[in-house]
């Protein structure tokens, strides 16, 4: 009940994403508009952050993904029978907007639930069944693809998950009773250090926000957002700028559709193999102990890939680099989430991880307007190395902010 209904919309949203552009494409988009098409469920779930946030503090997670899921079957109705491009944006927007509700509700469940010294284990577990089902839907797509020959057949496959999701989380147990609130509110070494800067008396955990609204609860953290919120955004835009930059690597260097598609599988196996040993060091030797790690190995991989291009052994380069950036990738599994639960307040988090997701999903949306740009006006080397830049300030951010906010775990 608790990693089911994620890992089901997953597998939906996995199978359908790279039939966007396709279906686009259909209805009349040229590459450039189709794009821009594919972009608005990004955009749909950066802008449902917040609103997400506001519903799972009101009317809990429960309710918040039903009535979610409900909405992205009326999405997928909208893709189905789409005659116009604006109409089918529209849909995808709305998928998009709905999709941050399962991410968030399932965010702040775990952070009022879980205890501190396994949080980070649970949270990339969490974090993995988003993995399996980016890595196993396109699979699943191309399988029916090939069985009926039409993009319906994969939207159809969307919808039944959803149906599926949406019986389970309304008959199925429901894990907000099982499970007390509590567990993951408390400290486990004393730390009173707070998380935020608002010059109030420390009491030993971190202030509990009682109903208090989004943007109040954005103002009231303002400190820890605008200081390792924008770390953890850098994180999100190395992340993001990987999915772009290998491909259009591989185009640069004039190799084939299928070479391509190996190097960026074999990195996303890599990725998802290692999405659970990133919780096992963040809970055993702490939080910067995975973040660290991941930031340099991402960064010295952006960084190294960009005077490769005009070697004579660039597509090796290329290969090996990917595999860099899969690992490094595979180790910041879970990190961004495990941090929002840390600094979230106890008892209250939903409003909270509302604007922290707003900023991380704002950080890995920015990302590939950054790399577009420089490639632009500059060249494409230019553009990954510029990644690197922001993996080495994002890795000094989380030096410098960490041990401030995050508490410390034994």
């Amino acid at each position: 009940m608790i990693y089911g209904p994620t890992l089901l919309f997953a597998l939906g949203e996995g199978a359908v994403i790279p039939l966007i552009p396709v279906i686009a494409n259909r209805l009349g988009a040229d590459v450039a508009v189709a794009a821009l098409v594919a972009a608005a469920l990004v955009v749909g779930q950066l802008c449902g952050n917040i609103p997400a946030g506001w519903a799972v503090a009101r009317f809990g997670e429960r309710l918040t993904m039903g009535v979610a899921g409900i909405i992205v079957l009326a999405g997928l109705t909208g893709i189905m029978f789409a005659q116009s491009l604006a109409f089918f944006a529209a849909a995808v927007f709305l998928i998009g907007f709905c999709a941050a509700s399962f991410a968030l509700a399932r965010h702040s469940f775990m952070t009022t639930r879980v205890p501190l010294h396994f949080r980070a284990r649970a949270l990339s577990l969490l974090g993995g069944t988003f993995r399996l089902g980016m890595f196993v839907g396109p699979f699943i797509s191309a399988a029916l693809l090939g069985i009926f020959g039409d993009e319906t057949a994969s939207v159809v496959f969307f919808a039944v998950c959803q149906v599926a999701t949406v019986l389970l989380v309304f008959f199925g147990p429901d894990p907000e009773k099982a499970v007390p609130v509590g567990a993951g509110a408390r400290r486990v070494d004393g730390d009173s250090r707070d998380a935020e800067d608002t010059g109030e008396p420390v009491t030993g955990a971190i202030p509990t926000v009682e109903r208090a609204g989004v943007f109040r609860t954005m103002w009231r953290f303002r400190g820890v957002l605008a200081r390792l919120g924008l770390a953890a955004a850098s994180l999100s835009a190395v992340r993001s700028a990987r999915q772009v930059v290998l491909p259009l690597w591989g185009v640069s260097l004039g190799l084939d559709a299928g070479t391509i598609a190996v190097v960026v599988g074999v990195s996303g196996a890599i990725d998802f193999a290692l999405f659970y040993a990133s919780g096992q060091v963040m809970d055993r030797f702490g939080r910067l102990w995975a973040a660290l790690p991941a930031m340099i190995l991402m960064g010295a991989g952006f960084f190294a890939l960009s005077f490769t291009h005009d070697l004579d052994s660039a597509a090796m380069w290329y290969a090996m680099f990917a595999a860099v950036l899969g690992v490094g990738n595979g180790l910041s599994s879970g990190i961004l989430l495990t941090l929002g639960a840390d600094i979230a307040p106890p008892n209250e988090p939903a409003a909270f991880l509302g604007s922290w997701r707003t900023l991380t999903d704002a950080g890995g949306a920015v990302a590939p307007l950054i790399v577009s740009a420089l490639t632009a006006v500059a060249t494409l080397s230019i553009g990954v190395g510029a990644m690197g830049v922001i993996a080495v300030l994002g890795a000094a951010g989380f030096i410098r902010w960490v041990p401030r906010y995050v508490p410390r775990v034994r």
